[in-house]
C-alpha cells in the first residue's frame, strides 16, 4: 500500500497561533483525492471523483456537496427519522456555494469529465467554523487529484473586533465583530468574497480582505507540500482550438447577417430576436456551404463561436468607445421606478423596477410562534428575520420547473444580510418578520433589487428601520493591465464580464457584499475602484428610494398583528398556564392570539385585531386582579368551617365569610346556608395584608335597597353566641368546645 493507516501523509501550517492539519492516506483511499483537514476539534474530510464524458454536456459538470453530520457535535438530528435527511439545509447549501464559486474557474475549459467534490463535517467543536476548511480543503483534495487544476486557493474569514482584524475569528469572536468577510484567495490575488458589515467604510474592506490574503499564504504553501509528497499524475488535457478556416467563415456570416447591429439593440427581448436571427442566418448559410454543411462536429460549435464574437464586439465596443449595450456609459445607473403599498391585504409591499429588472417584495410581520427553528451542529438556533428570493421562469421568459434552486438560496441569503444590521432589536420591535422578494422581470442584478424592494416594503410595513438600504451590482472588462468598472450590468454583461461585485449598504457604510470573477484574481486597486464606484451608484439610488420613502410609516397595518406586552406577578403565571396548559389554550382558542409568557411575568401577546388583543388581556388579567375593599366578587366556596366558609373570589385569592356575614338573619349553622363548591356574590369588607374577609350579607342588603356602609358589616361583637371561633385566625377553642 502506498500509504499506512496508522501513518498518514501530513503537512501542517500554522496561522495566528493556529495550526491548520492537511492530512491523506488514513480514509478515501479509492478517491481521486481526498483531505482530511482539521483545526482544533473541527474536522473536514473532502473528496474528489472524476469520470469521463462520452459526450459534451455544453457545461461543465462539476457538483459540490457540503454535508454537516450531527454526530460531529454529540447530536442527534432533530429530524422525525432520526437521521440528516437528504435534502441538505440552507446552510450546508450556503456552504456548498462557497465551496464551488472559486473552484470552478480554475478547471480549464472543455475539461470532458463529470467532477464531484463532497465535503463533511466529521467533528465540531463549536469555536472552528468548518465551512472554510472545507473551501481549503476541496481546493487541496482537487491539487492532489488527477485533475487538472489552476490551483491551490485557500478559504479564509476575516473579523474586526476593537479596530483591529482578526484572521478566521472564532464563533464567539464572531458575534462581536463588525464585519465578517469570507474570502477564497490565490498566491497572488483574490478569487471571491462574501460577506456582511455593520455600516463599515469601503477602505477598510479592501484593507480587511487585502490582509487576509497576505495572512493565508501559508496555507497554499501547505498545500503545495503535500502535492509534492503524494500528488497523482495529472491527466493529460489538450486545450480545444478552433478551425480558423471555420472561425473565419462565422465571422463573415455574422457581419453579413448584422451581428454587431443585434448587440446595440437596447431592450433585452428585441436583442434576443435579433440574436437568433443572426445565428439562424449563420447555420443556414453553413448549410448551404458544401465545405461544412455535412460537418457536424463543426455545426456544432457554431454556437459557441457566434457567442465569442457577440462578446468580443461588447468589450470591444466598451473599452475603445465608453459605450455598453443599451447605450449607457460606465457609472450611469439604469432610470428607476419605485411604487410602495401595492398590494391591499399585505403588511408592507414595494415594486421596485430598475431598467428592465423588477422585484415586487413583501413583508409579513408575525409572533414568536412564526419563528424559525433551525437545527444545527451548535445547537438549535433561532430566525425572527428571514428574506426569501424567488425567481420564477416567467421573469425571463422561459418554461422550466419551478423549484428551489441554490442560487435563489444566495441570493436571498445575500439580501437577507445585507438589510439585517438596519433591523431594530427584538426589544424595541417583537415581531418575527418574513420579507420575500418575487423576481417578476428581470436582466441582471434581482439580487440587488430584492435589496432595494425589500427595505422599501419593510418601510411600508411600519418596521423602524435605522437606515434604508441599496444594492447595486458591478461589473468588469479587463484586458491586459487595463480595467474598466461597470455600474448597474445587465445579464448580457454579466455573461461576458470577467466579475459580478455585488455591494449592498447605506448612505454610511457596507453591510454586504459579494463577488465572483471570472479571470485569475483581482488586484486591491480594481477592487478598491470598484468599490468606490459602487458607492456612488448605491447613493444615486438610496436618493431615488427617499422620493418614494424617506422613512418607514409610522404606524403599522390594520392587518398586522396587533401587540401589546403585560406584566404580571410571577406568582401567578402557574394560573395564566393552568394545569397541563389548560387556561392559556382556552384564551389562544378564543381569541386567535398567540400568547409568549416569560419567567419574569412578562407576557407578549400578538393579536389578529384590535378586539381580539383587548379580549386576551381581559383574560389574562383576570389571573392577576387585586381585591378591593367594597367590591362584589362571584366566588366558589372552597372550605366550610364552624365559623364560616372559604370563598375563592379571584383566582389564588381566598376570603372568609363569617358566619355571622352569611344572611341578613341568624344562621345558627353554615352548613345550613352554604354547601361546598356553590357560588355566592361577596363583597369584600376588609383586606389586612393576605387575609381577607367578605360578607354575603352586605349584598343582600343592597338587593333590599340598603345602601351599603362599612360599619354595617364591621366584626361582629363577641358577646354573639356564634363568633366565639372568630379569634386567632377563627380557629380558636371557642369553636371547638361549641361542638360539644
Amino acid at each position: 500500500m502506498k500509504n499506512d493507516i496508522f501513518n498518514p501523509i501530513r503537512v501542517t501550517a500554522t496561522l495566528q497561533d493556529k495550526e491548520y492539519c492537511f492530512e491523506t492516506g488514513r480514509v478515501a483511499n479509492q478517491a481521486d483525492g481526498a483531505v482530511w483537514m482539521q483545526c482544533g476539534g473541527t474536522v473536514v474530510l473532502v473528496t474528489v471523483c472524476s469520470q469521463t464524458l462520452e459526450s459534451s454536456k455544453g457545461f461543465f459538470p462539476l457538483t459540490v456537496e457540503y454535508a454537516e453530520r450531527m454526530y460531529a457535535a454529540g447530536r442527534i438530528p432533530g429530524s422525525f427519522f432520526r437521521r440528516e435527511i437528504g435534502r441538505p439545509s440552507e446552510r450546508e447549501t450556503l456552504v456548498s456555494r462557497l465551496i464551488d464559486r472559486p473552484i470552478r474557474p480554475l478547471f480549464p475549459k472543455g475539461l470532458m469529465q463529470d467532477v464531484q467534490v463532497l465535503a463533511t463535517v466529521l467533528s465540531a467543536d463549536a469555536e472552528n467554523d468548518p465551512d472554510i476548511l472545507a473551501m481549503t480543503g476541496a481546493s487541496a483534495a482537487i491539487h492532489l487529484s488527477s485533475l487538472p487544476f489552476d490551483g491551490p486557493v485557500v478559504g479564509a474569514r476575516v473579523g474586526r473586533i476593537n479596530g483591529q482584524f482578526v484572521l478566521n475569528p472564532t464563533i464567539s469572536q464572531r458575534k462581536i465583530s463588525d464585519l465578517e468577510l469570507v474570502f477564497a484567495a490565490s498566491s497572488s490575488a483574490l478569487t471571491m468574497v462574501e460577506g456582511e458589515a455593520k455600516f463599515v467604510p469601503e477602505d477598510i474592506l479592501i484593507d480587511a480582505l487585502e490582509w487576509g490574503r497576505e495572512q493565508v499564504q501559508p496555507l497554499i504553501a501547505a498545500q503545495e507540500e503535500l502535492r509534492r509528497l503524494a500528488g497523482k499524475e495529472k491527466m493529460p488535457f489538450t486545450p480545444h482550438v478552433d478551425d480558423p478556416v471555420l472561425v473565419g467563415r462565422v465571422a463573415e456570416l455574422c457581419s453579413k447577417a448584422g451581428l454587431e447591429a443585434s448587440m446595440c439593440i437596447a431592450d433585452k427581448g428585441e436583442r434576443k430576436e435579433a440574436r437568433k436571427k443572426v445565428k439562424d442566418a449563420v447555420m443556414a448559410g453553413l448549410a448551404e456551404d458544401p465545405a461544412w454543411a455535412d460537418n457536424e462536429a463543426a455545426l456544432a460549435e457554431v454556437p459557441d463561436l457566434i457567442a465569442a464574437r457577440e462578446k468580443a464586439f461588447v468589450r470591444e465596443r466598451i473599452v475603445k468607445e465608453g459605450v455598453r449595450i443599451d447605450g449607457r456609459n460606465t457609472t450611469t445607473v439604469r432610470p428607476i421606478q419605485i411604487q410602495a403599498s401595492v398590494l391591499p391585504r399585505t403588511h408592507g409591499s414595494a415594486i421596485f423596477r430598475r431598467g428592465e429588472t423588477k422585484s415586487l417584495a413583501v413583508t409579513t410581520l408575525g409572533s414568536s410562534v412564526d419563528e424559525q427553528r433551525v437545527d444545527s451542529l451548535h445547537g438549535d438556533c433561532i430566525k425572527t428575520f428571514m428574506l426569501h428570493y424567488n425567481f420564477p421562469p416567467f421573469s425571463v421568459g422561459e418554461v422550466k420547473p419551478v423549484r428551489l434552486s441554490r442560487r435563489e438560496i444566495g441570493h436571498g441569503a445575500l439580501a437577507e444580510k445585507s438589510l439585517r444590521p438596519v433591523l431594530p432589536s427584538n426589544e424595541d420591535f417583537p415581531f418575527t418578520i418574513r420579507v420575500v422578494s418575487e423576481t417578476v422581470e428581470s436582466n441582471g442584478s434581482s439580487s440587488m433589487a430584492a435589496v432595494c424592494g425589500g427595505c422599501l416594503s419593510l418601510m411600508d410595513a411600519g418596521v423602524p428601520i435605522s437606515a434604508p438600504v441599496a444594492g447595486v451590482a458591478m461589473g468588469l472588462i479587463k484586458e491586459g493591465d487595463n480595467f474598466i468598472i461597470l455600474t448597474d450590468i445587465l445579464g448580457d454583461e454579466d455573461a461576458m464580464g470577467d466579475m459580478d461585485f455585488k455591494v449592498a449598504g447605506t448612505a454610511e457604510g457596507v453591510t454586504g457584499i459579494q463577488m465572483d470573477i471570472k479571470v485569475e484574481g483581482l488586484s486591491t486597486d480594481i477592487m478598491r475602484a470598484a468599490m468606490r464606484q459602487a458607492r456612488e451608484g448605491r447613493l444615486h439610488i438610496l436618493e431615488e428610494m427617499r422620493k418614494v420613502l424617506p422613512e418607514p410609516r409610522k404606524e403599522l397595518s390594520p392587518y398586522a398583528p396587533q401587540h401589546k406586552e403585560l406584566y404580571v406577578n410571577p406568582d401567578i403565571i402557574r394560573l395564566i398556564i393552568g394545569p397541563g396548559g389548560k387556561n392559556i389554550k382556552a384564551i389562544t382558542t378564543a381569541t386567535g392570539s398567540a400568547v409568549d409568557i416569560d419567567d419574569s411575568g412578562k407576557i407578549s401577546i400578538f393579536a389578529p385585531t384590535a378586539e381580539a388583543l383587548e379580549r386576551t388581556c381581559e383574560m389574562i388579567l383576570y389571573y392577576d386582579q387585586r381585591p378591593e375593599i367594597g367590591k362584589n366578587y362571584t366566588g366558589k366556596v372552597k372550605k366550610i368551617l364552624e365559623i364560616g366558609c372559604i370563598v375563592e373570589i379571584l383566582p389564588n385569592v381566598e376570603a372568609l365569610v363569617h358566619i355571622s356575614q352569611l344572611d341578613t338573619v341568624r344562621v345558627p349553622q353554615v352548613s345550613n346556608v352554604v354547601s361546598l363548591g356553590e357560588e355566592m356574590v361577596v363583597k369584600v369588607i376588609e383586606i389586612n395584608g393576605d387575609r381577607i374577609r367578605a360578607s354575603r350579607k352586605a349584598v343582600l342588603l343592597e338587593e333590599q335597597g340598603h345602601e351599603w356602609k362599612p360599619e354595617d358589616t364591621s366584626r361582629p361583637a363577641r358577646s354573639e353566641g356564634h363568633d366565639r371561633g372568630d379569634r386567632k385566625g377563627g380557629h380558636g377553642r371557642g369553636g371547638h368546645r361549641e361542638r360539644h
